[in-house]
């Protein structure tokens, strides 16, 4: 359970934003459906690597993050992402936030399904989701101070980034050894590394935009300013013939100065 201090945050905070709420819903809805129809319905929208990869049930990667495997499950998932996400919804708008809450949930099934391709037990929950959520947290306030409360009870205030750093170093550790308490480690894990590798190749892929269009901004200017050159250029040298022309008479110009004006006159028309 996490608190932190500021003035205003989660409900009181402008109120909840309209992405973060979906997703409550969502989250609230598909967790109904899981105990209306029971195992059948896990089985066939939760995650199993094996089904997902080899009986082609890919749409696993994305329904699995709206099923919980208890009420505490869904309760702590959903007040993470009530508490956080309405911040950074805030300052990313309501798509980038859609955006990255689904890259960084299925990247976590996909991260968990690859280290587990065979696989016949159910993943469900939206925690690979809500890690990348924290994780993002972290890089846009990493100093913010952050109060955990340990077993509900002992109040441990540290900096969001070292909270995310616990996390990654937990679900890793506990990942690797192989722990029983049926929670998915590598999914949590999963969702940090894709949320925090998408958050810095973001700004960077935001940077390449952005100087590619300026390139192609510029390079369209010195195209039309070339264009425009040779139109004037060509216009000189119509202007150059018709002073012949009205001289000696159009009979007596050139063949080629003939072809010039020709070509010069349906190129002249085309630019109109």
């Amino acid at each position: 359970m996490y608190t932190y201090r500021r003035p205003q945050w989660g409900l009181g905070g402008g109120g909840i934003t309209p992405a973060v709420k979906n997703l409550l819903v969502a989250n609230g809805i598909g967790y109904l459906l899981m105990l209306l129809f029971g195992r059948s319905f896990v089985y066939f929208f939760g995650l199993i690597p094996q089904a997902a990869f080899f009986n082609f049930r890919i749409w696993q990667f994305v329904t699995y993050m709206f099923l919980h495997g208890g009420f505490f499950h869904i309760l702590i998932n959903m007040y993470v992402l009530w508490m956080f996400g309405t911040e950074v919804e805030r300052m990313w708008g309501s798509k980038v936030f859609y955006k990255y809450y689904f890259i960084t949930g299925i990247g976590a099934g996909l991260f968990h399904a690859v280290i587990m391709p065979h696989s016949i037990v159910p993943t469900v929950g939206a925690s690979g989701a809500i890690m990348g959520l924290l994780t993002a947290y972290a890089v846009l306030f990493p100093n913010r101070e952050l109060t955990l409360l340990l077993f509900f009870i002992l109040p441990v205030r540290m900096r969001a980034k070292t909270l995310v750093l616990l996390f990654a170093g937990f679900s890793l550790l506990s990942g690797a050894i192989g722990t029983s308490d049926g929670v998915a480690h590598f999914a949590h894990l999963g969702g940090m590394i894709v949320g925090y590798i998408y958050m810095k190749r973001y700004n960077s892929i935001k940077t390449i935009v952005s100087k590619f269009r300026d390139w192609k901004r510029k390079r369209d200017m010195r195209v039309h300013q070339k264009k425009a050159e040779d139109m004037n250029k060509m216009r000189k040298m119509v202007d150059t013939i018709l002073d012949k022309a009205n001289t000696v008479g159009m009979e007596n110009l050139t063949k080629e100065e003939k072809r010039f004006l020709k070509y010069a006159s349906d190129k002249l028309k085309t630019e109109e």
